[in-house]
Parts: structure tokens; C-alpha cells; sequence
């Protein structure tokens, strides 16, 4: 089980942009389907990842603006579902849709 920390703020994306190793942010839209399979499909996996990864959780539809600020933060183009691999403050990893895999991430670990 992911134990994520909701996203609800601009300045908690202020911090991890600070915030040295790694976290994750996974963006989600409660409206879709694909997203709602993405994010099941990533949860079942998660025990893979690292135990000390930083695990962020944006609902974009309540969040929009937040979901704007990433893309512009981390120079990533906005996709929903997204998942962003975080490394001292840098995206080093992008995923969406069906490309999403807890598998890839920890490749990039």
C-alpha cells in the first residue's frame, strides 16, 4: 500500500523541488478511467519501490493550477495520468497513460 501525501498546496511543490534524493508525484483526474487504471495498476506494484521515496498524490481536477505550477516547475508538457520521477529537485522520469510503471521507476532509481 502507497502511503501518499495529498498535494495542496504551491508550496509543497516549493519543497520538493528542495528536497534532496527522490519523490515521486502522481497525477490523477477522478474523472477518468485510464487514470483510475493507472493508478491501480501503480499501487499494486508499489511495494517495489524504495521505502524512504517520497510518494506525492495530486487530484488535478480540485488542483488544476498545482498541476499547472509542476508542468511548469519541472518543464514537463501536462498529461493525465502522469507520473514524475523526481531526483534532488529534477524530473529524471515522465510517464502517462499506459506508459505509467512502477517497474520503469525503479530502473531509473
Amino acid at each position: 500500500m502507497i502511503n501518499w501525501t495529498l498535494l495542496e498546496t504551491a508550496e509543497q511543490i516549493d519543497g520538493i523541488k528542495k528536497q534532496p534524493g527522490y519523490s515521486i508525484i502522481f497525477k490523477h483526474s477522478t474523472r477518468c478511467s485510464i487514470s483510475m487504471m493507472a493508478k491501480r495498476r501503480f499501487e499494486m506494484d508499489g511495494d517495489e519501490l524504495p521505502p524512504d521515496i517520497s510518494m506525492y498524490f495530486l487530484d488535478l481536477i480540485k488542483y488544476r493550477e498545482l498541476s499547472n505550477k509542476i508542468a511548469s516547475d519541472f518543464q514537463v508538457h501536462h498529461e493525465s495520468p502522469q507520473m514524475l520521477l523526481i531526483k534532488d529537485g529534477e524530473c529524471i522520469l515522465d510517464q502517462s497513460h499506459g506508459q505509467i510503471s512502477v517497474e520503469e521507476a525503479v530502473t531509473v532509481l
